[in-house]
């Protein structure tokens, strides 16, 4: 019997990316610092090993331990939106992004993916652009066509919600006090997390 793929999620959120990953032929590692968040996690992916943590900490000190890794560092300070709204507060752009490509790109062995948002200015390392998102990875991702429309109402709002094969009920979501809303947007669409971690193998 084949041994499982050990895969580290690092900025997991509610798992979205990894929602459709075959859970026989994975060990899933996930790694999210916010309590809340990683309570729903564990909710939606029981069988996964959950980390409260910091997840730019945890790969520098695990990264050996694992056959592919998936990482999403935040992305706020790098979005268009950042630049686009003039009463923001002015930020430097979190380097986190940049040190965990260049880390992996020249340590790691197995195979990675980081994903990102299509930043508001020219990327410092090239990225594959795959529907509305970048990624930085060791192997060719073929295009994605499919985009997932994004909820649009208010936190708190009691409608279900389909993203791709995921059908979410946010009202109440998991005693969530955030908003809803930005919690299921940030998620990556489920099937493109499929695909791509489908393209490891090829």
């Amino acid at each position: 019997m084949k041994n499982k793929l050990k895969v580290l999620n690092l900025y997991a959120g509610i798992g979205g990316n990894r929602k459709l990953w075959n859970d026989d032929l994975i060990e899933v590692t996930a790694v999210e610092l916010d309590e809340q968040i990683a309570n729903i996690y564990k909710d939606l992916f029981p069988q996964d090993n959950v980390i409260i943590g910091d997840a730019h900490q945890f790969l520098l000190e695990h990264f050996k331990e694992f056959d592919f890794i998936w990482t999403s560092p935040p992305c706020p300070t790098h979005s268009r939106m950042c630049f686009s709204f003039n009463n923001r507060k002015r930020k430097y752009p979190d380097m986190k992004l940049w040190q965990e490509i260049i880390f992996l790109k020249h340590w790691f062995k197995g195979k990675f993916v980081v994903e990102n948002v299509i930043s508001y200015y020219e990327p410092l390392i090239e990225p594959q652009k795959i529907s509305n998102h970048y990624f930085w990875s060791n192997f060719k991702i073929e295009q994605f066509d499919k985009i997932r429309h994004k909820v649009r109402n208010d936190k708190g709002c009691t409608f279900k919600v389909k993203a791709a094969a995921w059908k979410i009920n946010i009202k109440d979501f998991h005693g969530y006090k955030g908003d809803k809303r930005t919690l299921i947007n940030n998620c990556v669409n489920n099937e493109l997390g499929l695909h791509i971690f489908n393209q490891h193998e090829k």
